[in-house]
């Protein structure tokens, strides 16, 4: 089995995902109906990033994430901490820079970029906290946090649907068609003991981002969020500013 733990180990979730690296996008297919695509097009289009300026992409995986913004001529960086993720997309777009790192201690200078963006990653790192405060770090006064995750859905009967989906169905889908379907057991067990939207608003807020807002998609399965850093002369204390912040949850991207 190469399952990680809901501990979140690094050492065990970086050998997870190198395990799925080959098949991992062709199964994220087909396990979401194809919906994958959608959420994406979501995010980029929350990102608003023009050609020239810089988006830090993490858990970019093999780059599926990155490649819109590098076929608009933004200088994007692909992280994660899974090498065989990193080399599978190397080898499908060398011209992407792919860069090893950890959510929680980015390999970045302060201030970099105009974009952070998180996809689908952020429930998988041990600390979500300090992965929000590193972004915060590393973004430009005045730039934008982007992150797509799994959530709730609004509607109980569709809530309850999805959770049989994610505890029955999607293990044994992922059986037939992925080298390692103890992985999306993983997946599922995550998914469902992730924080819902507001709770993951205050998080965000909490550790120091403006502006929060998220939109759901598809009755909540997954909710982009979006953030500011504040900026120059304006961030203030974190910790007094994060209830006024939060006020401005759900409205729209």
């Amino acid at each position: 089995m190469n399952r990680a733990s809901l501990d979140k180990r690094p050492d065990e979730e970086a050998a997870m995902f190198d395990h799925v690296a080959p098949k991992y996008g062709v199964v994220n297919d087909v396990l979401s109906v194809g919906q994958t695509r959608r959420w994406r097009r979501t995010v980029v289009e929350a990102v608003d990033a023009r050609p020239g300026q810089e988006v830090l992409d993490l858990a970019a995986g093999t780059g599926t994430s990155s490649e819109p913004y590098a076929d608009a001529g933004v200088h994007v960086v692909a992280c994660d901490f899974s090498l065989g993720m990193l080399r599978v997309g190397k080898r499908r777009r060398p011209d992407i820079n792919f860069v090893a790192g950890d959510a929680t201690r980015l390999p970045s200078a302060d201030n970099s970029f105009g974009a952070v963006t998180i996809s689908f990653g952020l429930r998988n790192v041990n600390e979500p906290g300090q992965a929000l405060a590193e972004m915060l770090r590393v973004t430009k006064p005045g730039g934008r946090l982007v992150v797509a995750e799994f959530s709730t859905p609004v509607v109980p009967l569709w809530r309850t649907m999805y959770t049989e989906y994610l505890m029955r169905a999607l293990p044994a889908i992922a059986g037939r068609i992925s080298s390692n379907p103890d992985s999306y057991i993983y997946l599922a067990e995550s998914i469902r003991a992730w924080p819902d939207q507001e709770q993951l608003a205050a998080r965000i807020a909490g550790s120091g981002w403006q502006d929060v807002a998220y939109r759901n998609l598809s009755g909540g399965i997954v909710a982009v969020h979006r953030a500011r850093k504040a900026d120059r002369g304006g961030a203030g204390n974190a910790g007094a500013q994060a209830e006024l912040r939060h006020r401005a949850t759900r409205t729209a991207l």
